[in-house]
C-alpha cells in the first residue's frame, strides 16, 4: 500500500478543528459589576420611586381600610372548665358584648349613646377563642383514633374592634372604649356572682308593716336563707378564713343557730304568751286565708304524690332485671361486646324505676313541709284565738318588753349580716380576683409600621427591576458613557 508519510519520515500537515477554551463559558463577574456602577443612578432612582409608591399605596390603604384595636381576654372562675358561669348558667363569650354592657362603656367614654351607634359598636366586635397548638392536635389524634373529642371551651379570647378610621373616633377612644367593655363586664360579674344574696339584712323591712302574728313567718323565714347560704359556702370554702372578721362560713353558720335558738326565740315567745297583735281580728283573717291556700297546695301534693306512687306500684309489679353486663355475640375482636335489644330495655326499666324513687321521695317530702306548716298556723290561730276571746288587758307593760327584746334582736342581726357581708367580701376576692383578665394590652394597628414594611418592598423590587435593566444593557435616559 502506499505510504501517506512523506519522505523523510515526517507525516503531512492534518485538519485540525478549533479548540476548546473553558474560559469562554465562563461569567464575567468584571463586567457585570462594570454594568450595575454604570446604572447606579438608575437603581438608585428605581429603588426610592418603589419605597415611594408602595408607602403611599399603604398609607392611602390604611385611610380607607378598616382599622383594628384588640385585646385579648383571659376567663378564670369555678365552672368556668364546664363552660357554665358560677350560678351553673350556661357561659357565653358573647356576653362581652351585651346591649348593657355597650351602653355602659360607651356612657363612660362619653360617645354617642343612639341606638343605631349602639348597634354598629356591637357589629364590629368580634370575640375569638384562641384554642393552643396542643389542644388541636390532641382533637385530631382522637378523631384520627375514632374517638369524639369532648367539648373545649378556650380559656382566652380575642376581644377585636374593626372600624374604620373617623375623625370623631379616635384610637384613644377606641382603646379606651375596650377598656370600659371589659371593666364594665368584670364589674356585673363580681355583681352577680360576688356579692351575697339580695335578701340578705331586709328582715326588719320587712317587719316594719308587719303585725306581731307574722314576725314567726318572717324571722323563720330570714334564718332558713340565711342558714342555707352558710351551709353552702361552708362546703364550697372548708378553709376559707376571712382577714376583715377572723371567721368561717362554718363559725358564721353557728353563730346564727345560736341567734335563732336564744334571741329570735326570746321574741317569738313573749309575742305567742302574750297573743300579742295589732290588730287581733286581722291577724285572724290573714291566718284563715294563708291556711286556705296551704290547704290547696296540701290537696295538689297529695294528688301529685298518689300518681307517684300509683307508678312506682306498677313499675315494681313488673319483674326487674337488674343486669351488670353481658355480651350478646363475639364480633372480630374478643374485647368487643354488643349490647342486645332485651339489655337496653332492663337498663331503660331500671333507670325508671329510680326517677320514679326520686320523684316519691320529693313529693312526700314535700306533703309533709305543707303539712307541718299548716299545723304551725292552726296551732297560732288557735292561741290567738284565745286571747281573741278573753276580756282584753293593758298590755302596755308587755309591749315595753317585746320593743326591747326587739331592739336587742334587731342590733345583734345587724351584727351577724355585716359579718357575713364582710367574710363573703373576702371570699369574693379570693375567689373571683382573676374571674376575668386583660392578659395583653390595648393596641391599635398602626401605620407607620406597615407603611414601611410596605415602602421596603417597594424599594426591593425597584431595585432589582432596575438592576436587571442594567444587566442586560438597558438604560433609562441617556446611555451612560463607557468605563
Amino acid at each position: 500500500m502506499a505510504s501517506h508519510n512523506s519522505p523523510g519520515g515526517e507525516q503531512g500537515p492534518r485538519n485540525h478543528s478549533p479548540e476548546y477554551d473553558p474560559a469562554d463559558d465562563a461569567i464575567d463577574l468584571r463586567e457585570l459589576f462594570l454594568r450595575l456602577a454604570r446604572g447606579a443612578y438608575q437603581i438608585l432612582g428605581f429603588t426610592l420611586i418603589g419605597f415611594a409608591i408602595a408607602a403611599g399605596l399603604s398609607l392611602f390603604l390604611s385611610r380607607v381600610q378598616p382599622a383594628v384595636t384588640s385585646t385579648r381576654v383571659v376567663f378564670s372562675f369555678p365552672g368556668f372548665e364546664r363552660g357554665v358561669y358560677p350560678d351553673q348558667s350556661k357561659f357565653n363569650p358573647d356576653d362581652l358584648r351585651a346591649p348593657v354592657v355597650i351602653e355602659e362603656a360607651l356612657r363612660r367614654v362619653g360617645l354617642d349613646l343612639s341606638d343605631d351607634f349602639q348597634t354598629r359598636i356591637r357589629g364590629s366586635l368580634s370575640i375569638e377563642g384562641i384554642v393552643p397548638p396542643n389542644i388541636v392536635k390532641e382533637r385530631d389524634r382522637l378523631r384520627a383514633s375514632g374517638q369524639t373529642p369532648p367539648v373545649y371551651v378556650p380559656d382566652e379570647y380575642v376581644l377585636s374592634l374593626v372600624m374604620k378610621p373617623s375623625a370623631t373616633f379616635s384610637n384613644a377612644q377606641r382603646q379606651q372604649l375596650l377598656n370600659e367593655i371589659v371593666t364594665v363586664y368584670r364589674e356585673n360579674f363580681y355583681r352577680t356572682f360576688g356579692r351575697p344574696p339580695l335578701a340578705f339584712g331586709t328582715a326588719f323591712v320587712t317587719l316594719q308593716n308587719a303585725d306581731f302574728s307574722e314576725y314567726e313567718l318572717v324571722l323563720n323565714s330570714e334564718v332558713a336563707t340565711i342558714r342555707s347560704y352558710l351551709t353552702q359556702q361552708s362546703e364550697a370554702a372548708r378553709s376559707f378564713r376571712s382577714v376583715t372578721t377572723n371567721l368561717t362560713f362554718k363559725d358564721l353558720l353557728e353563730q346564727t343557730e345560736l341567734f335563732a335558738q336564744i334571741q329570735i326565740n326570746e321574741i317569738l315567745g313573749i309575742i305567742r304568751q302574750n297573743g300579742l297583735s295589732r290588730d287581733r281580728n286581722l291577724a285572724m283573717l290573714k291566718l284563715d286565708y294563708y291556711l286556705r291556700l296551704l290547704e290547696e297546695r296540701e290537696a295538689k301534693a297529695l294528688e301529685e304524690e298518689k300518681v307517684v306512687r300509683d307508678l312506682l306500684s306498677q313499675s315494681q309489679s313488673r319483674t326487674q332485671n337488674y343486669v351488670l353486663g353481658t355480651a350478646a355475640q363475639a364480633q372480630n375482636r374478643p374485647d368487643s361486646l354488643v349490647l342486645d335489644q332485651g339489655l337496653i330495655d332492663s337498663l331503660l326499666a331500671n333507670d325508671s324505676y329510680n326517677f320514679l324513687v326520686r320523684r316519691a321521695l320529693d313529693a312526700g317530702l314535700e306533703v309533709k313541709r305543707i303539712q307541718a306548716e299548716k299545723n304551725r298556723l292552726i296551732a297560732q290561730r288557735d292561741n290567738l284565738k284565745t286571747f281573741l276571746e278573753a276580756p282584753s288587758r293593758d298590755q302596755s307593760e308587755i309591749m315595753t318588753k317585746s320593743t326591747e327584746a326587739l331592739r336587742k334582736l334587731e342590733t345583734t342581726y345587724n351584727t351577724l349580716i355585716d359579718n357575713i357581708r364582710k367574710t363573703h367580701a373576702d371570699f369574693s376576692k379570693q375567689e373571683y380576683s382573676h374571674a376575668i383578665r386583660v392578659s395583653d394590652r390595648i393596641r391599635t394597628a398602626g401605620v407607620l409600621k406597615p407603611m414601611v414594611i410596605a415602602g421596603v418592598v417597594g424599594a426591593v423590587i425597584g431595585f432589582a427591576l432596575a438592576a436587571g435593566l442594567a444587566l442586560i444593557g438597558s438604560y433609562v435616559g441617556p446611555r451612560p458613557r463607557q468605563g
